[in-house]
């Protein structure tokens, strides 16, 4: 099973590469074939086999010869090795009621790689990725809620009211920043993203998210000062950081938590 889905993630992933290219130079997103984006050659299907194609082929176009970015491979693998998670931690198979869930993360974890990739290369997170998300966490929520009986019963265990708080209160939480710093700190685009993480994680999850991002990119930031790459004034993209963080608590909170008690004892 963990097969199954790391192949399905790397074909999802390559999706995700087409998106993402499409939507920066406004192209259509789904029925035109992929192209070289030097020559502009339509891509032949075996010069588009999700890594395979890239190794056979030494990162170059086959009628151009220009170099493929290594966007492309990492975004496939790395889509790949999530969906393999999200398949062992989510999925079993003979149990029908974790399919609705398996398929809720995996659409979600699409879109959060989409933001990651995007805001890093262009300092923007895409509104037709973003909304689309939220509007499929509103729906999964209410549907899982729904087969779990939570619906309209025991309102604290609500998928839907754990994670309309939690991204109601990171949203007011940046919503701030963004106003007090006037876009310095933080721009808009973020504090709409902390709603999708908000519904995915639920509270208090959506806490220790925020730490991890807030300490990642501080711990980046600082990196890249003390490399000369970045100034003290110069603005990074936060998405990145913000997408890390929720899978680390998506997959890991529990194992946090745990290990972050154990120190307390001693």
């Amino acid at each position: 099973m963990f097969i199954i889905f790391f192949i399905f993630g790397l074909i999802i992933g390559s999706f995700i590469n087409v998106v993402i290219y499409r939507l920066h130079v406004a192209e259509e997103l789904i029925l035109d074939r992929s192209r070289c984006p030097h020559c502009k050659n339509v891509i032949r299907w075996y010069d588009n086999i999700p890594l395979l194609s890239f190794v056979v082929l030494k990162f170059r176009c086959r009628d151009c010869g220009e170099r493929i970015s290594y966007q492309y491979p990492l975004v496939e693998f790395f889509t790949g090795v999530i969906f393999a998670i999200i398949g062992l931690k989510y999925f079993n198979a003979a149990d029908m009621g974790t399919w609705a869930g398996a398929v809720y993360y995996l659409g979600v974890t699409g879109a959060l790689i989409a933001i990651f990739v995007y805001d890093f290369l262009y300092m923007e997170i895409p509104s037709l990725v973003l909304w689309p998300a939220i509007g499929w966490s509103v729906a999964f929520n209410l549907l899982l809620d729904w087969n779990n009986a939570y619906f309209g019963n025991n309102i604290l265990s609500s998928l839907t009211f754990s994670g309309t708080f939690a991204g109601f209160a990171a949203f007011i939480f940046f919503f701030l920043m963004v106003a007090v710093s006037q876009e310095k700190w933080m721009g808009m685009g973020d504090a709409y993203l902390v709603i999708l993480l908000g519904l995915i994680l639920g509270w208090p999850q959506i806490l220790m998210a925020l730490l991890l991002a807030f300490s990642i990119g501080a711990m980046f930031g600082l990196a890249l000062i003390v490399f000369r790459k970045k100034k003290l004034e110069s603005q990074i993209p936060f998405a990145p950081f913000l997408v890390l963080g929720t899978f680390i608590s998506l997959f890991f909170y529990s194992n946090l938590i745990s290990w972050y008690l154990d120190r307390l004892r001693f």
